[in-house]
């Protein structure tokens, strides 16, 4: 049980670390983007509009990312049917900045924190970190998913990410008996 086991983790890090770390570098840049476009506009342009700078810079940072994870991090599993990616995409993001708002809320409403620092701790920390999370498997599950069922290299991910946690099999009862994992 235990080499089924290790034999699962090596594939899914030989599958999955390639793209884990492209998502990072894209994710990176993307908060940067929409962090550096938030702080312009709000000590700038649009300096009385705090919320609607927000949105250009998350809009921004938006496009930037599906751009980048469309033609570099996934850019092997991209649809052919643009307009549904894009559209799954950012449903996928709402459901993301969604996350990230619950532990806004949880922080605020739940447990009562009203600082600064512990809105950004249970919104940019926390909850992105699990926003993140989520947004890596939903897209490679169902934003990106062309290719991995036309490319025979990739026909066993989706069974490698979704599959079975391996069965245990009970020890022998009688003496004698052999285990199926141990050949004893």
């Amino acid at each position: 049980m235990l080499h089924r086991m290790r034999e699962r983790i090596v594939a899914l890090v030989k599958l999955l670390w390639r793209e884990v770390a492209k998502f990072g570098v894209v994710g990176g840049i993307g908060f940067f983007i929409d962090t550096g476009i938030f702080l312009w506009l709000i000590t700038g342009p649009m300096e009385d509009s705090a919320v609607k700078a927000k949105v250009i810079a998350t809009g921004v940072a938006t496009i930037f990312s599906w751009v980048a994870n469309r033609y570099w991090t996934f850019r092997n599993r991209r649809q052919s049917n643009v307009v549904r990616e894009l559209v799954l995409f950012l449903i996928m993001n709402g459901v993301g900045a969604g996350i990230q708002a619950a532990f806004v809320f949880i922080a605020k409403y739940l447990l009562g924190i009203t600082s600064a620092g512990g809105m950004v701790l249970f919104g940019n920390v926390i909850g992105l970190g699990f926003a993140t999370i989520f947004r890596f498997i939903a897209y490679r599950l169902w934003v990106f998913t062309e290719a991995m069922e036309a490319d025979p290299k990739t026909a066993q991910d989706h069974q490698i990410l979704t599959g079975s946690i391996p069965r245990v099999e009970p020890y022998p009862k009688e003496p004698g008996d052999e285990h199926p994992q141990s050949g004893r």
